[in-house]
């Protein structure tokens, strides 16, 4: 075996009295040999192991001695090197720390120093497997390096070893990494295999491994552990798990770097004197920091703070409450001038309500127009129970009537709410509904202010609608199916949505009147459910959108025909379509 040979005879320099200095070969102080064949390298420090032994009987036998210079052994061999402290056990150092410092880290049993000479049979014979990787066994066993390579190394074994040798994964102590192997993945290492070096012992792992280097290769780095790069890869998921819900926080900000990388500016303030008009009203009370928000709320200005920065500067400036008209995305040095201009004030405001107008278009107008909150009129909407509204009603739809209201600064959201719902009370009682009734009026006039076109078609609606009813059938109005999905501008559907009998408010799913109004209807829908005009129609379809053109027919066959007639009227003007 290559433990055999005299190294030192063929790697060291001097001559041969040096070279038998440094080996430890016995001379009888003539500078030749004394006899005895020179030792290898592991005979020597078999004999110092049995030296250290002998010694350390020697002085429990006598305490008080002192110590000898030269440790009684062979003769002519050296004494065994003083020890520095206790090896640590395998269990305290991690394999990768142990390979550097160039000792064999043993999984089990590690015995001392001065206890033995070898180690067990058992110890010798059985590689043990700790975290996936295969530790060789000890350097004094008896067998040879590349013996202990494969034997640490065995081809198809199971787990995380690898059973293919590499000539970049051995360490001091010919543990392999834990990388992906021949028969299955890996766990902490780059690479697998065990390495080709086996164990180092005594010699500080100059044996170990094939370079035969006295410390692990350059190249040869602790095998990485898995726990940072896991930790890594869980922190960059959580990051970009929350970058979706810190997008709407960041996007401005992104936006605004971008911008200054780029050289653009991004600013918060339009320039310019504005473009569609507007009208806004200060309320009595009303602070800088209100103004700038109404201002925001109605377009004008493009954000409250850059206004109120403005104001900040402008301290002599003072508003009057009222309503002024201005434009839409005026600069705030614009809006600020006007706002100071007596001829943009108006003098008698008002805030106009069409007929059809529904709930969320008059919140809309009350918060542009009046200086209102969005928050106040909101809350005044949903507490309905304040209105003196017929029990069961649910909802302010439908309960305000169209018409012009005078803005004033004093009022809040519930009596601009109340004044409409009182003049709807006036304006059901004027057309002769008694009080038992007007909830059902009011539904149903809601749905042909939405269906009707022409002033003379509405009280045919109401009959085509009340026909329906008295025979059973279904209104089957697009307009009540839109409403129910949240679109209040259009009566047109789609196939899916006169389907999705979810939507209580499809008249196509469900009998009867809708479950509440879509719309706040005026008095000529009022007037055409009170007074429904005499007819045996049962369907209606405008034929003719730019006239508002309707064909009332008594039969399914013939309003097939109307409907073709609309489709040829669409097919000429796609601008509709």
């Amino acid at each position: 075996m290559a433990d055999d040979l005299d190294w030192n005879a063929i790697i060291a320099t001097g001559n041969d009295a040096e070279r038998r200095e440094r080996t430890g070969t016995p001379t009888d102080g003539s500078g030749q040999s004394s006899g005895h064949a020179p030792l290898s390298r592991r005979a020597a420090r078999v004999a110092r192991e049995r030296q250290e032994a002998a010694s350390a009987a020697t002085q429990r036998d006598q305490p008080t001695a002192a110590p000898a210079e030269q440790p009684a052994g062979e003769p002519g061999r050296p004494g065994p090197r003083r020890s520095v402290g206790t090896a640590p056990a395998g269990d305290d150092v991690h394999p990768d720390v142990h390979a550097l410092l160039g000792g064999t880290l043993h999984s089990g049993h590690v015995p001392a120093a001065a206890g033995r000479g070898t180690r067990d049979e058992a110890d010798d014979e059985t590689p043990v497997r700790r975290r996936g990787t295969w530790q060789g066994v000890g350097a004094d066993d008896g067998v040879a390096p590349a013996a202990r390579t494969v034997a640490a190394a065995p081809v198809g074994s199971t787990g995380t070893g690898s059973g293919a040798t590499d000539d970049d994964a051995s360490g001091a102590d010919g543990s392999g990494g834990d990388g992906p192997g021949a028969d299955g993945p890996g766990g902490d290492g780059p690479r697998g295999g065990a390495g080709r070096g086996g164990a180092g012992g005594d010699d500080g792992g100059r044996r170990g491994g094939r370079r035969g280097a006295s410390r692990p290769p350059r190249d040869d780095r602790p095998a990485r552990r898995k726990g940072p790069l896991i930790a890594g890869i869980v922190i960059v998921a959580l990051v970009l798990a929350a970058a979706g819900g810190a997008y709407a926080f960041a996007a401005p900000k992104v936006k605004a770097v971008m911008s200054a990388i780029s050289g653009a500016k991004e600013t918060d303030d339009y320039t310019g004197d504005g473009t569609s008009k507007v009208t806004i009203t200060i309320k009595e009370g009303d602070i800088g920091e209100d103004v700038a928000a109404t201002l925001q709320r109605s377009g004008v200005v493009k954000t409250s703070s850059a206004f109120y920065e403005l104001l900040l500067a402008s301290p002599e400036v003072q508003f009057q409450p009222g309503s002024y008209a201005l434009k839409k995305k005026m600069s705030s040095k614009a809006a600020l001038s006007a706002l100071q201009d007596k001829a943009n004030r108006v003098e008698d405001p008002s805030l106009v309500i069409p007929e059809g107008t529904a709930l969320q278009d008059i919140e809309a107008g009350m918060v542009s127009k009046a200086g209102l909150s969005k928050a106040e009129v909101a809350a005044a909407a949903e507490d309905v129970s304040a209105y003196g509204l017929p029990a069961g009603v649910t909802t302010l739809e439908g309960w305000l009537f169209p018409a012009t209201y005078p803005i004033k600064p004093d009022w809040t959201a519930k009596q601009y709410f109340q004044a409409m719902v009182d003049t709807m009370k006036q304006r059901l009682e004027k057309a002769g509904v008694a009080e038992a009734d007007q909830e059902r009026v009011v539904v149903f006039a809601s749905l042909v202010q939405k269906e009707a076109g022409l002033a003379a078609d509405y009280p045919k609606v109401a009959r085509v609608f009340q026909n329906r009813l008295d025979d059973g059938m279904r209104l089957q109005s697009d307009a009540t199916v839109a409403y129910g999905t949240g679109n209040t501008h259009t009566v047109t559907t789609t196939d899916a949505e006169r389907a999705d009998a979810s939507n209580e408010y499809n008249t196509y799913q469900h009998d009867g009147l809708p479950p509440a109004p879509i719309s706040n209807p005026g008095d000529i829908a009022i007037d055409a459910v009170v007074h429904q005009a005499t007819g045996n129609w049962l369907y209606f379809v405008t034929v003719d959108l730019e006239t508002g053109e309707t064909v009332f027919s008594d039969t399914y066959d013939q309003h097939l025909v109307a409907v073709e007639r609309f489709r040829s009227w669409l097919r000429a003007h796609p601008e509709y379509q």
